[in-house]
């Protein structure tokens, strides 16, 4: 299937944990990043948000719902869906149904669960790390059968189906799908076998040259928190507040927006295609516009003039 690409350089996408806002701010988050220059959005996906669970939420697929009908042209996703809390043909009903809403811009992100309390708490299949990967690489199995719209027997090791079908299937004939995390034992197997997209997490950052490698054919895409700001002031109130929240998310790139690009485009050089990026001041307006006009422009120009057909 064809992939999102642009002409030249990495695709730049939000990560929006939507947590302690508005609809509305989060859509007009969404409408500012297409209006801007980025190419996506994604979202979070969690019954309560992790260490806070106190912290009002809103559903990842409802959410993502409806930045479909506020956006035309950005695509849309989730870092990452987690595979527990559904079973397959809701996943893939709930997946194909937002890949119509959103004319086919839906990205399938999807992880076996980083929070065990979570899944504890809610009584969903707090089940052994290796068990959990082998309930995602089942629901992945199942996911492609139920996306080609024919009549089919699943028996499995979780579930049982016997001629289950789903319609409509999805517009480009499958979803995109995302893998996010950096288990080289449970996770990059299934990145390998099932994934069109690596997502190597914030985490993970440190261990990206040597996770690489199995990758199989996925496109590679990272997870940075980003702080910015235009100047050097700027930038120094604003360290003391992001440290003191993202400080230990690993992954983040600080600085104006030349040192911000210098850093993305090292990264682009060794091979990442796209760049989820999370701002530590909850994507205000003010960065948001600042790295699409300065960031986004600086890495494609660089890596431009470096293009095999580059003059």
């Amino acid at each position: 299937m064809m992939l999102p690409q642009t002409a030249v350089g990495p695709l730049f996408s939000l990560f929006l944990p939507q947590m302690r806002m508005t609809f509305e701010t989060i859509l007009d988050k969404a409408q500012t990043v297409e209006r801007v220059g980025f190419d996506g959005i994604a979202l979070m996906d969690h019954l309560a948000p992790p260490g806070v669970p106190s912290t009002a939420m809103y559903d990842g697929f409802v959410t993502a719902a409806a930045i479909a009908m506020r956006t035309e042209r950005i695509r849309i996703a989730h870092l990452v869906l987690c595979a527990s809390f559904r079973h397959p043909a809701v996943l893939a009903k709930e997946a194909v149904s937002l890949d119509h809403l959103s004319g086919g811009r839906f990205d399938l992100g999807i992880g076996w669960g980083s929070v065990p309390d979570e899944l504890e708490r809610f009584d969903l299949n707090n089940e052994p790390p290796a068990v959990r990967s082998a309930r995602m690489a089942e629901t992945l199995e199942v996911l492609t059968k139920l996306f080609s719209g024919e009549p089919f027997d699943h028996h499995g090791r979780f579930w049982n189906m016997r001629g289950a079908q789903q319609q409509p299937t999805p517009l480009n004939g499958t979803l995109p799908v995302i893998i996010g995390g950096g288990g080289p034992k449970l996770t990059m197997p299934l990145v390998a076998k099932y994934a069109h997209w690596w997502n190597c997490p914030s985490y993970a950052v440190e261990e990206l040259d040597a996770l690489r490698p199995l990758v199989g054919s996925a496109r590679v895409s990272v997870q940075h928190p980003i702080t910015i700001a235009s100047d050097a002031a700027g930038l120094a109130d604003a360290l003391g507040p992001a440290r003191k929240r993202f400080g230990n998310w690993g992954g983040t790139i600080e600085g104006t927006p030349d040192v911000v690009a210098e850093a993305l485009i090292e990264e682009a050089r060794k091979g990442v295609e796209q760049f989820y990026v999370m701002f530590t001041d909850f994507a205000t307006t003010e960065s948001l516009e600042l790295f699409g006009r300065e960031v986004i422009p600086a890495v494609r120009a660089a890596l431009a003039q470096h293009a095999p057909n580059a003059e």
